[in-house]
């Protein structure tokens, strides 16, 4: 199941809902909503396109097992699925490198190769520097923080679903979200 992230861009953004309002009558088409978002969250947790679309398309792959179950579970099932692909890369990734390079760097510090299909190029270039100054303060955040801000802000998924998928009670979600938010807001202030 190859999933591309530009074939949910016709979902309105600000119509982000859990498969239980939305009422998807398949599992295929709630993949088919989520699945821009998905990709855009693992990308923020792995810093690396290729990774991120193994992570997404193993946690679809996943979501099959659970087709059967009422739509209202997939919400939460699915982000904790493709949470705990992403933990699973980074630790592998980290492993790898122990054995490899004692020395190396956690990450490469490379950027993500970005499309550019805007029609007006310096406006792309500045949207693209803005998400990517977004993206590496995101991806500084401690990982519980990365995890509730992008729930909870970016995929506007409410406490109790961000609680779920995390693992976690809805107090530990309100205050990685609030120390998240703190630290954001510090980065936004230095680069004014």
């Amino acid at each position: 199941m190859t999933h591309d992230a530009r074939d949910t861009d016709s979902v309105p953004p600000d119509d982000v809902q859990d498969a239980s309002r939305r009422g998807f009558p398949t599992l295929e088409a709630f993949l088919a909503h989520v699945g821009a978002r998905a990709f855009r969250f693992a990308e923020l947790g792995l810093r690396n396109r290729e990774d991120a679309m193994d992570a997404v398309q193993d946690a679809m792959i996943r979501m099959l097992r659970y087709q059967d179950r009422p739509s209202e579970e997939w919400t939460p099932l699915f982000w904790r699925i493709l949470r705990s692909r992403i933990v699973d890369i980074q630790r592998r990734r980290t492993f790898r490198l122990r054995w490899i390079s004692p020395a190396a760097p956690h990450e490469d510090g490379s950027m993500p190769e970005w499309a550019d299909d805007a029609p007006d190029p310096s406006r792309a270039h500045e949207g693209r520097e803005a998400y990517a100054r977004l993206a590496d303060a995101v991806a500084a955040l401690p990982r519980r923080q990365r995890e509730a801000f992008t729930l909870r802000v970016l995929e506007e998924l409410d406490v109790a679903t961000t609680a779920e998928a995390m693992g976690g009670s809805e107090g530990s979600v309100k205050t990685h979200l609030s120390r998240a938010r703190e630290a954001l807001q510090r980065q936004m202030e230095d680069w004014k």
